[in-house]
């Protein structure tokens, strides 16, 4: 069906096109079993510490403001990561925002962290129903803060607080909000999770009083960090060793790239903002292998950038990814390409003789 949609989605702006995918997930109509492939079990993996059913997932920026993520995980993630989510609702920069670059398949987005805003996706996120799958929060400063640690530790707080997510995402690494990939810099990164740390240990006695029956019981927070993939090597190192030392959970490599356009076909490639999809797959993996080196397995590493079929989630994985994320893929490939990634992934573990997906995790095929 998305072949035949397809010409008249790419005529329609990008930003029109993806509000209108959004609208069609609200009629939750598509059957959950349809997204199922045979020997799925292969493919079953421990994220976190619980079973998810498979490792790929879906990246933050599809479902901005948690209004489809249960409609979502029925195309068969076994992750979702919704957001950017901030403080205060924001409408983002100005439009257009999202350009096409079909002969290179990809996208130069320069939204703004456009959001309903953290108090709007928590009342979404507390209706959550369906446990089968992982969800991530992913949130980052108001474009007008005069704080953005603050704000960090505001919506944090908010979600660890009402136990709303499996994990949180600090996006220190978007190219459309002012500043913030500074953040990536050793001293502000050590400062921030130093901060982080710290609300993550103090409040707890207090969140646990203000839960009465029937509320979950608070639950230190896994925290995730998302890098650009513009860093230097020298960055690599020193992200990593805060990444051990303020023993955080994971990182999620890569976000969008302001540069990496002098190989691009398409007239749009000189957009301003984040390039994301098939250019910058290479530079994603290239990273993986590196930090997978530096971490030595001390933290979950997700992989972004360029995933569309199951060769490229298995050079990821292969690489050191624990799961990888997906979104310029789907908006080329439609709403079946999990399903055809998880058939392809597991063609490829057969023809290798792995009997599951974890055994290849940072090993050389």
């Amino acid at each position: 069906m998305f072949s035949i949609l397809k010409p008249f989605l790419f005529n329609l702006d990008p930003e029109k096109a993806h509000n209108l995918a959004i609208r069609s997930l609200k009629f939750d109509v598509i059957p959950e079993n349809f997204f199922k492939v045979e020997n799925e079990e292969i493919l079953e993996t421990t994220f976190l510490k619980r079973k998810i059913n498979n490792p790929i997932g879906l990246a933050a920026g599809f479902d901005k403001s948690a209004e489809v993520y249960s409609q979502l995980s029925k195309l068969g993630f076994g992750i979702i990561e919704v957001g950017t989510v901030t403080p205060r609702k924001q409408f983002g920069n100005p439009k257009p925002r999202i350009f096409r670059l079909e002969e290179d398949e990809a996208l130069i987005n320069r939204l703004g962290f456009n959001n309903d805003g953290l108090e709007a996706v928590m009342e979404r996120l507390d209706h959550r129903t369906n446990p089968s799958f992982s969800l991530g929060v992913n949130i980052g400063p108001n474009f007008d803060s005069s704080n953005y640690e603050a704000d960090f530790c505001l919506c944090l707080f908010n979600i660890m607080k009402r136990s709303l997510a499996d994990y949180v995402t600090i996006n220190i690494s978007s190219p459309n909000t002012e500043n913030l990939r500074e953040y990536q810099a050793e001293e502000k990164l050590e400062s921030l999770m130093k901060t982080i740390n710290k609300l993550k240990e103090e409040p707890i006695s207090t969140m646990r009083a203000n839960f009465l029956t029937g509320k979950k019981e608070i639950v230190d927070m896994p925290i995730f960090l998302k890098i650009a993939p513009d860093i230097k090597d020298s960055s690599v190192e020193k992200i990593s060793e805060i990444i051990i030392n303020e023993k955080v959970s994971g990182v999620i490599l890569t976000n969008t790239s302001n540069v990496n356009r002098s190989s691009l076909k398409s007239s749009n490639k000189n957009q301003v903002g984040g390039l994301s999809g098939k250019p910058i797959r290479e530079l994603s993996t290239g990273l993986i292998k590196k930090f997978y080196k530096k971490l030595k397995g001390k933290a979950y590493i997700i992989g972004v950038g360029g995933v569309d079929s199951g060769k490229s989630a298995f050079e990821k994985i292969v690489a050191g990814a624990n799961a990888v994320q997906l979104y310029t893929g789907m908006i080329y490939k439609g709403p079946g390409i999990v399903k055809e990634i998880k058939k392809e992934l597991i063609e490829i573990l057969k023809i290798e003789g792995i009997k599951k997906i974890d055994d290849v995790i940072g090993k050389k095929i």
